[in-house]
């Protein structure tokens, strides 16, 4: 178990500095990638040592010009950056938080907060900042998705299943024609992995049927219905859903759907 956490921890710390880069180079500052490469790797070179003693001149500048202009985002994000070239995720949080204060509107900086404290193991931290932001987007998918892989990881699929089930309800009481707030679809194929990591393949099924039957256009419940029956032994049965999926999917999805599917 603990290897295991260990295993995913390190998947979510190089997930993490991917998407913080990613996000700092959309607001259009530098990037150094090899930086990065080399801040994750315990390898003690010269070459190592003078980017951290680089990193660790910026990180001061940064926090200096942040003492005269607590609001700067420039700096924010200039320091941001060498933490995590320099792997210090726990000291990477509070310009994230700052930055998510500063932009209530962009909600991808509050939920790399969350997965930052889940880096650091702190569950309930990361728990109760994706419940932040569900308690008023709560169609937000990267949220609910990070909320519900936090609870897995934790063996807590009871509490994985009660956000679910309480976003479905939500959805009947904000979603209107005009208005789809929540995407129900979304959160039924959410649900279903759910199901599928627990072996409850007959509810993953239920799911998949409720979400085919209420929007037979999407592509994705019919591939996951599909995917799952293969998975099981019911290949044939799966082909026709496989030709469906392909059928009504967008093209850029058909060559994906193809190679999931060998179906060519």
């Amino acid at each position: 178990m603990k290897t295991s956490v260990k295993k995913q921890n390190r998947w979510l710390y190089i997930f993490l500095v991917l998407m913080i880069l990613a996000l700092i180079a959309f607001s259009l500052l530098p990037i150094f990638t090899n930086s990065v490469t080399q801040s994750s790797v315990n390898n003690a070179t010269a070459a190592v040592d003078n980017t951290s003693k680089e990193l660790l001149s910026e990180v001061k500048g940064y926090e200096l010009v942040l003492q005269r202009e607590p609001d700067n985002q420039t700096a924010l994000r200039g320091l941001l950056e060498a933490k995590l070239k320099l792997g210090e995720v726990k000291g990477a949080i509070a310009p994230l938080e700052k930055l998510a204060q500063l932009n209530p509107q962009q909600t991808d900086y509050t939920i790399l907060v969350a997965q930052a404290k889940q880096q650091i193991e702190d569950y309930e931290g990361a728990a109760q900042t994706y419940r932040e932001i569900l308690a008023t987007r709560p169609g937000e998918m990267k949220a609910l998705k990070g909320l519900i892989n936090l609870y897995l990881l934790q063996k807590r699929p009871e509490a994985a299943i009660g956000i679910l089930e309480d976003t479905l309800k939500i959805a009947l009481t904000v979603n209107s024609p005009e208005n789809q707030v929540i995407d129900v679809t979304s959160v039924q194929l959410l649900f279903g992995e759910v199901y599928v990591i627990e072996k409850r393949n007959k509810e993953a099924i239920a799911l998949y049927d409720e979400a085919i039957k209420n929007n037979p256009q999407d592509f994705r419940p019919l591939l996951a219905k599909g995917l799952l029956l293969e998975k099981t032994g019911a290949k044939e049965t799966a082909k026709p859903l496989f030709k469906a999926a392909l059928q009504v999917a967008p093209p850029e999805y058909k060559d994906q759907i193809k190679q999931l599917t060998n179906n060519n």
